[in-house]
């Protein structure tokens, strides 16, 4: 491995030249969430107005999906070092694919909308992984950040977009609606099928050599980091819709994600060079305090409070989702595509939690009129959970490495910026 350089390139530097499967791979990475906006985000509509199903199964429906996408992301991950990149998002898209068309034949057919949701749901998390690992491969350590953001980014503007395009259409043509998905899916999947292979094997993990399980040698601190973040960012997700169009409109309500999804789109491939360089324990206290700040400023619960609080919550995401991927990536000897696949389960681990814990205290505080209270209690554990995690860091620390442990991922040197033969 040659001389570390100290020298941080700008964001243009680090993406340019840009070979044209990445292009066209960051190009799927905005029309893939494009299409998927356009059918996911109205599914409780959809399943309850056109297909009559009562909203205690919808909600049902929904999680089981929700925790498909997220937590069979390990399982995308395992797939795609056993077959490879490529092959693992061809599969995956073949089997999104079917889930779109299967929306569009329940239609004649209800109750298969059920089993073509939670297809698209398997598609997905077979398919993020090996996106990610793909974008990134043969990228060295200080052009990954502006790789990720840049596709984080390009994810972002897909799901920004996608409900402006089909909100109009969702109800009165999902016929069509779902055509249209199904049509822009087989032309995205044509195109992968033309993308060169990656080689095979991760070159820290020999062919003659056996692999552990899906979960073997974990950096265990990024995983309980993820799952901690998006438990706490899930609050905002799952409740702010109730909350926000109470105390304003369901257009307003859009225009805070559209807030949130710009401040992404912008924000995060710019500050990816300094998150990079930001030692872990700083973007931890940073990423969380943003979040409670977030979190604190919504229970006002007026116009400027929702955006503001949308604001604060969006800026402390983007630090940690982006530091735990790539303290993830630094601690871990395993393929990316595994790295990333157990980033996916930690982030649907704590979305599931959130949704399950969330919602039983969101109904409280409603029943009480004070859904205000809802908010500072989820900011409150934003201070009061992550120290957890830096005990948690330090103790690690603290623990010798055996000789010839390879997977010690949680006792690598915090200073530098990656195991050492990545």
């Amino acid at each position: 491995m040659g001389e570390r350089t100290t020298r941080e390139p700008g964001l243009r530097a680090a993406l340019f030249p840009l070979a044209g499967p990445l292009r066209f791979l960051l190009l799927s990475s905005f029309l893939i969430p494009l299409g998927s906006f356009m059918v996911l985000p109205f599914m409780s509509v959809f399943l309850h107005e056109r297909l009559g199903m009562g909203l205690g199964a919808v909600g049902v429906v929904l999680a089981v999906a929700s925790l498909v996408q997220f937590s069979g992301g390990i399982v995308g991950g395992a797939l795609a070092d056993r077959i490879g990149l490529r092959r693992t998002m061809l599969w995956a898209l073949v089997v999104r694919t079917a889930g779109f068309a299967g929306l569009l034949l329940a239609l004649r057919w209800p109750p298969l909308a059920i089993g073509a949701l939670v297809l698209t749901c398997c598609g997905a998390a077979l398919y993020l992984p090996a996106n990610k690992a793909y974008l990134v491969h043969g990228v060295g350590d200080e052009r990954r950040p502006a790789f990720l953001s840049a596709g984080n980014a390009a994810l972002n503007a897909g799901m920004a977009m996608g409900p402006l395009i089909a909100g109009p259409f969702v109800l009165s043509s999902p016929g069509w609606l779902f055509a249209a998905v199904t049509m822009l899916f087989i032309a995205v999947t044509a195109g992968h099928a033309r993308l060169p292979g990656t080689g095979g094997t991760h070159p820290t993990e020999p062919e003659d050599t056996a692999r552990p399980g899906l979960l073997g040698g974990m950096a265990l601190l990024p995983f309980a980091a993820n799952a901690l973040a998006f438990y706490l960012y899930f609050h905002f997700q799952h409740f702010l819709a109730v909350y926000a169009v109470e105390r304003a409109s369901s257009t307003f309500y859009s225009v805070v994600l559209l807030l949130c999804f710009t401040l992404v789109i912008v924000v995060q491939p710019l500050a990816s060079g300094l998150i990079r360089r930001m030692p872990y324990a700083v973007a931890l206290t940073v990423g969380f305090t943003g979040l409670a700040m977030g979190l604190a400023v919504l229970a006002a619960g007026t116009r400027a409070a929702l955006l503001a609080g949308g604001t604060l919550i969006t800026l402390g995401d983007i630090v940690l989702f982006l530091k735990n991927d790539l303290e993830a990536l630094r601690r871990s000897r395993r393929s990316d595509a595994v790295v990333f696949g157990r980033q996916r389960l930690a982030a649907g681990l704590g979305a599931c939690a959130s949704g399950v814990l969330g919602g039983q205290l969101y109904g409280f505080g409603e029943r009480a009129g004070h859904t205000g209270w809802f908010w500072m209690l989820a900011a409150a554990q934003c201070l009061l959970l992550p120290p957890l995690l830096l005990a948690l860091r330090r103790r690690t620390a603290r623990r010798p490495v055996p000789d010839g442990d390879h997977e010690g991922a949680l006792t690598r040197d915090d200073t530098d910026g990656r195991v050492p033969g990545r």
